[in-house]
C-alpha cells in the first residue's frame, strides 16, 4: 500500500475523533496498529478501512469500558459482543447503585444531623404497593417528579401516590406501627424500586426521613437511601376532589377483561357499558367486539382508552373483580377492586376513534 493511500496519524484521529497522543496509546497497547509505519521517520499511517474499528473503539472507552473487555468485544462477533456490553452495563450500574448508597451514608455522617422516624410498614406489603403504584409513573423530560412516588405519613395512614399525567394511581396502607409524625416527600423512583426488592424479604422495615431523602431500615440486610426530588408533586387531592358523580358502574372479572385487552391489535379500545355487560371494542373493524359477563347499573356508555393507560389501570388492580366508575365519555374514569378499595387508579380517557 502506497503513502498516497494512506493517512497520516492527524488525519486519521480527526476522521475516527480519537487524539493522536490516543492512537499512539491504542497502537502500542496492540488494539489498534497502524497499517504502516515509515522506517527512517517512524511516521505511522493508517488505512480507511481501520476508520470503523477505530470509531467503535472510542464508543466502548466512552462508556468507560477496560482494555482488556474492549479487546474481547472488537475481536467478537456479534452476538458475543451484544453479550460483553449488556454484562459491562450491567456492572457499571451496579456500582454507581453502591456507590449512591455510600454517598448517602457519607452525606448522613458529615451533616450530623439524625434522621427522624416515620412509620414501620410490613416489608412485603410495602414492596407490593410500591411496585403496583410505580407503574403509574413516566420518564419525561422537564417533569422529573413524574418519575418519583410521592409518600404522605398522617395520623394512622401512609399514602403513596404516583401520576404520568394519563393515569393516576393511589394506595393507603395501615402501618405495623403508628406514623410518629407528618411528613411527605416525592422519592425518587428508580432508587425505590432497588429499595425494596430488599424491603420485599424484611418482615418490617422503618421508613427514616433525612433532610435530603428517605431511608428503608431493615434487619439484617443494607439499609437502602433513596433520594427526595425537589420538584413540586401535582396537586392530585385536587384533582380527586373535582370528581364528578358516578354515571355507570360496572364489575367485571379482571382476568377476563386483561383478557380481551390483550387480543386487541390497536392502540385505543372502547370499554360499552349496558345493563347486558361490559363489551370490549376495538378500533379496527376487522376485530369483533369481545362481551364479558359484568354487573352493570346506570347509564349505557362507550368510553375510548390508550390501550397503554387501560391495561396497565385493571393489571395492578388486587383481587378477583374490577370496578369501573364512569362519569362520562370525556371523564377520568376510577379503576379499583370490587372488594378491596385500598389502591385505586384514575385512568384518563381520549377522544372516540372516529373510525369506530
Amino acid at each position: 500500500m502506497s503513502n498516497d493511500e494512506l493517512m497520516p496519524i492527524g488525519a486519521f484521529a480527526r476522521r475516527s475523533g480519537l487524539t493522536s497522543s490516543a492512537l499512539r496509546f491504542y497502537a502500542d497497547s496492540g488494539l489498534l496498529p497502524p497499517a504502516e509505519v515509515d522506517p527512517v521517520s517512524g511516521y505511522r499511517y493508517y488505512s480507511a478501512d481501520q476508520v470503523a474499528r477505530a470509531t467503535v473503539l472510542r464508543q466502548l472507552r466512552e462508556l468507560a469500558m477496560p482494555l482488556a473487555a474492549v479487546e474481547a468485544v472488537l475481536g467478537s462477533g456479534a452476538d458475543e459482543a451484544s453479550r460483553l456490553l449488556d454484562e459491562h452495563v450491567a456492572k457499571v450500574v451496579e456500582d454507581a447503585a453502591s456507590v449512591q448508597q455510600k454517598a448517602a451514608v457519607i452525606k448522613s455522617a458529615l451533616g450530623n444531623v439524625p434522621g427522624f422516624p416515620i412509620a414501620v410498614m410490613k416489608g412485603p406489603v410495602l414492596a407490593d404497593a410500591v411496585e403496583q403504584v410505580l407503574t403509574a409513573t413516566a420518564q419525561e423530560p422537564g417533569m422529573p417528579a413524574l418519575a418519583g412516588l410521592r409518600i404522605e405519613a398522617r395520623q394512622e395512614a401512609v399514602t403513596l401516590t404516583a401520576t404520568d399525567r394519563y393515569r393516576l394511581s393511589t394506595r393507603t396502607l395501615v402501618p405495623a406501627e403508628p406514623p410518629s409524625r407528618t411528613w411527605a416527600g416525592t422519592v425518587n423512583g428508580d432508587e425505590l424500586r432497588a429499595a425494596v426488592a430488599v424491603s420485599r424479604r424484611s418482615p418490617l422495615v422503618r421508613l427514616e426521613a433525612v433532610s435530603n431523602g428517605l431511608w428503608f431500615r431493615v434487619a439484617d440486610r443494607e439499609d437502602r437511601h433513596c433520594r427526595l426530588l425537589p420538584e413540586e408533586f401535582p396537586d392530585y387531592r385536587l384533582m380527586l376532589a373535582s370528581l364528578g358523580e358516578v354515571s355507570t358502574r360496572a364489575t367485571v372479572s379482571k382476568n377476563l377483561l386483561l383478557r380481551a385487552l390483550e387480543e386487541q391489535s390497536g392502540e385505543r379500545v372502547a370499554l360499552h357499558v349496558a345493563d347486558h355487560g361490559v363489551n370490549v371494542v376495538s378500533a379496527d373493524d376487522e376485530h369483533p367486539s369481545i362481551p364479558l359477563p359484568a354487573t352493570a347499573t346506570g347509564q349505557a356508555l362507550q368510553i375510548w382508552f390508550e390501550l397503554t393507560t387501560l391495561h396497565p389501570a385493571v393489571s395492578t388492580a388486587i383481587g378477583p373483580d374490577v370496578m369501573l366508575d364512569l362519569r362520562g365519555h370525556d371523564q377520568p374514569a376510577t379503576i379499583r377492586s370490587a372488594d378491596r378499595g385500598d389502591l385505586t387508579t384514575l385512568a384518563m380517557p381520549v377522544k372516540p376513534d372516529p373510525c369506530a
